[in-house]
This record gives structure tokens, C-alpha cells and sequence, in this order.
């Protein structure tokens, strides 16, 4: 397996040039990668086993909630296996050929990361089969009776796949990766550790207390917590002397319309259409998104797993239902059917 003499400068074009990528974690070690613990100890097996035989690590498939870590993770196996690797998602990848091309640049012993790897066309994903299984393509020359296949080696790679919705990958697909891992939301304490970890390499003075008020906002996602804390750093620098006390911390978090709860404006105005247009609910995702002028997949894939992890939402048979939480963060009074709607599954 061809290898870089350290492992942690992985090839990655331009990301060093990026502020986002700065905050990703570079190893598994735990005061890197934090948390998902269970996954980091069985990813240091798999890859310290792969090593030592010299052979590519098994596909990987990684599955959780938007922004726990699953690109972040993939670049940090690439470092640990001292690798480089390639990127792309399953949407950028329309055609075989678009695959073909990107399969026949690799390395050996390369990692390609496919995010959204449910939204991979089927034709493309049958391709992707026997280059998964065997590490070859097959091409189809010609059409009609004269039609012949050229079987072409490829280079032996791993892919990882990235999903927030496992559901969606087909059943070949699934059974062909090695080892599937889930990414769970982050506890507060854990954020808190990923915050003060950004404010080192941001050099960002920071209070402990702030730190957690970032956190305990961020919905369980490192992605926003982050998101967060730079904005809360701008906002400190702006109007302040550049220290990010808990006082600085709450007015930013403020100006940023982001609640005590963690929802932002747009968590809200989902709520108030529910409760105030459509009395409650059931309303169904197409209407619902029509109302508050927003795409239905960015309501189901980003917004509604918080809201109804915390039970501002229910969705029943019928469509969407604000619950009595809801009504209550809202300010509003709920209605009769707020609480028989409460529960129902």
C-alpha cells in the first residue's frame, strides 16, 4: 500500500487555506477527535490491523445527523492510515464516466470520501459495485448484439460513505462496506471540550462559563459550535475588547437570534407556522415548507430532527404537529388538540 513517509500531512488542495478546515480535528486521539468514543476505539483496531498487513482498510460507511463529524473523521482515518484523499459527494457524480475518472486517478491504498452517498444515481452505483468488491470497472464498448465489456483494474482503495439517511442506501450498496459506524449528537460537556479546542487554535480568549453557553446552544453539533463560536469572536472583537466572557457570549448568541434553547430564527418562524397558520397542525411537509418559503428536504434533513429530538415537533400519520413544548417556548397559548396531538406517535 503506497504511503507518505508521516502521516499527517495528507494531500488535501487548498485546505490549509481554509478556516474550516484549521478546526478539524487531525488524529484520533482523544483530545482531537472528541468524543464518539466507542467508534474512535474499533476505527483504531480496523486501521492498526489494516497496517500492519499492509493491505487497504475495508470500506467504511458512516451514518448520524448533519455536522457530528463524518467528514472530519474521514480525513482523519486518511491521516492515520497516511494516505491521501479524495473527495466528492454523491450528487457531484452524475454519470459512470464521472466516476470511471475519478476512480482511475486514485492511489493505491487511497481513501475516497463520498458524502451523501445515498443520492448516488443507480446506474452510477452499479458501477460502483465490482469496483468495491474486486477494485475494477467494467466498461461497455459499443451497443447492440456487438457490444463487448473491457474489464479495467483499478488501483485498491477504500471508500468511506457519508450519510444522514442510511435508510436510503440500497441494500447492495450497504452489505458492500466493511464496517458501519454510527456518529451520535454531542452532550454539552463534550461541545464544550470541541469550543475550547477552537479557541486555542483561533486564539480566542475565553471563559469557561462562556465556553459552556456556547455549547449547551450548539444542538449537539460541533458544526454549529463552531459556527457559533466565530461569530461570538467577532462579535467580542467588534464590541468588546476581543475576550469572550459569558456577558459577551449571551449578547452575541442574542444578536445572532439564536434562543436559550439553541433555536435560531428560522427553528422558530417552522413553529409559529405550525401553531399559528395551520392551528397546530397536522400539516403536511409540502405545505408546510410552502409556507415558510423553504425547501421540504432542508426542513426534514436539517431542521425537524432537533426540533422533535426536544420535542417541539411531532410528525404523525397526517402530517407535522407543534406540541405543547412548542407553544410554550413560543409564548402562545396551546389549543385543545396541542395536547391529544402530545401523545401520539
Amino acid at each position: 500500500m503506497t504511503r507518505t513517509r508521516d502521516a499527517s500531512p495528507v494531500a488535501i488542495p487548498g485546505e490549509e487555506r481554509s478556516l474550516e478546515a484549521s478546526l478539524r480535528p487531525q488524529r484520533l486521539t482523544d483530545d482531537e477527535y472528541i468524543n464518539q468514543d466507542t467508534v474512535k476505539e474499533q476505527l483504531r483496531i480496523l486501521i492498526g490491523a489494516a497496517k500492519s498487513r499492509g493491505d487497504p482498510l475495508e470500506h467504511v460507511a458512516l451514518y448520524g445527523p448533519p455536522g457530528v463529524g463524518k467528514t472530519s473523521l474521514a480525513y482523519v482515518i486518511a491521516r492515520e492510515l497516511a494516505v491521501p484523499i479524495r473527495v466528492t459527494s454523491g450528487p457531484a457524480i452524475e454519470r459512470a464516466a464521472d466516476l470511471a475518472a475519478i476512480l482511475t486517478s486514485l492511489e493505491n491504498g487511497s481513501v475516497l470520501f463520498v458524502d451523501e452517498i445515498h443520492r448516488l444515481p443507480r446506474v452510477v452505483e452499479e458501477v460502483l459495485y465490482p469496483a468495491m468488491e474486486e477494485f475494477h470497472l467494467d466498461i461497455v464498448l459499443g451497443k447492440g448484439p456487438g457490444a463487448r465489456t473491457l474489464r479495467l483494474p483499478l488501483p485498491k482503495f477504500t471508500l468511506i460513505g457519508a450519510t444522514t439517511r442510511q435508510g436510503r442506501l440500497s441494500a447492495p450498496l450497504r452489505d458492500r462496506f466493511g464496517a458501519t459506524y454510527r456518529l451520535d449528537p454531542f452532550k454539552t460537556d463534550a461541545l464544550e471540550r470541541v469550543v475550547s479546542r477552537s479557541a486555542r487554535i483561533l486564539k480566542v480568549e475565553i471563559e469557561a462559563a462562556a465556553a459552556h453557553e456556547i455549547a449547551r446552544r450548539a444542538r449537539g453539533t460541533p458544526r454549529i459550535a463552531n459556527r457559533w463560536l466565530k461569530r461570538v469572536r467577532d462579535y467580542a472583537q467588534v464590541q468588546h475588547d476581543g475576550r469572550v466572557t459569558l456577558a459577551v457570549a449571551r449578547q452575541a448568541l442574542a444578536a445572532l437570534e439564536v434562543d436559550d434553547a439553541g433555536l435560531d430564527k428560522d427553528d422558530r418562524a417552522l413553529l409559529r407556522a405550525i401553531a399559528e397558520k395551520f392551528g397546530g397542525g397536522p400539516v403536511g411537509l409540502e405545505t408546510l415548507a410552502a409556507a415558510v418559503s423553504e425547501d421540504p428536504d432542508t426542513i426534514e434533513e436539517m431542521w425537524e430532527p432537533y426540533l422533535m429530538q426536544q420535542g417541539y415537533l411531532k410528525r404523525t400519520p397526517r402530517g407535522r404537529v407543534a406540541t405543547p413544548r412548542a407553544y410554550e417556548h413560543l409564548g402562545l397559548v396551546a389549543p385543545a388538540s396541542a395536547t391529544l396531538w402530545n401523545g401520539e406517535e
